[in-house]
């Protein structure tokens, strides 16, 4: 075994300490060490420390963070009300060209009532009126009148027969001359 060497002395205490030696003495007898020994040696012997963890959340970035959120709960309002302003304008827009069309409508059908021919059709076609030397023909649709016509009873209830049976046999009743 190999002697021990006092605390203090030129070997210092511990392997690879440096303590009190020059830098010449040091060099030569580095030179002589491993690779490993000269490693640590030029170390000077110091314990590696990890830095500490920097914390997750500062000072600064709550009071930015609050800072954030207030300014969003102050424009969230306002935003609101301008989204409702623009659906309330885009609504009466779209109103307002429903009435303008219809605005439009009635200056078309108040133009057609300037021209006298539209007049007289009217007239025509709504009261009935006719100009002197006009033929008139109504046509009166009577059920009873046609049953009676067909030969049916107008008090009998209506068959199931489909309806182009129905034509058919009004056609024939058609063809068929009047019953003295």
């Amino acid at each position: 075994m190999a002697p021990r060497r006092a605390p203090g002395g030129p070997g210092g205490g511990r392997p690879g300490s440096s303590r009190g030696a020059t830098p010449r003495a040091e060099a030569a007898r580095s030179a002589t060490r491993p690779a490993s020994a000269r490693r640590a040696a030029a170390t000077g012997g110091a314990t590696r420390t990890s830095a500490p963890e920097p914390r997750r959340l500062t000072g600064r970035a709550t009071i930015l963070a609050l800072v954030l959120v207030g300014l969003l709960l102050a424009y969230a309002y306002p935003i609101r009300v301008y989204l409702s302003q623009q659906a309330e304008i885009a609504r009466l827009q779209q109103e307002q060209a429903v009435q303008q069309a219809h605005i439009d409508d009635l200056r078309e059908q108040r133009a057609k009532w300037d021209d006298p021919e539209y007049v007289k059709a009217q007239a025509r076609k709504r009261f009935q009126l006719v100009e002197q030397g006009d033929r008139t023909y109504i046509v009166i649709f009577d059920a009873s009148g046609a049953a009676r016509d067909a030969g049916l009873d107008p008090a009998a209830p209506p068959d199931d027969t489909p309806w182009y049976g129905r034509l058919w046999s009004s056609i024939g009743a058609a063809n068929s001359p009047p019953a003295p």
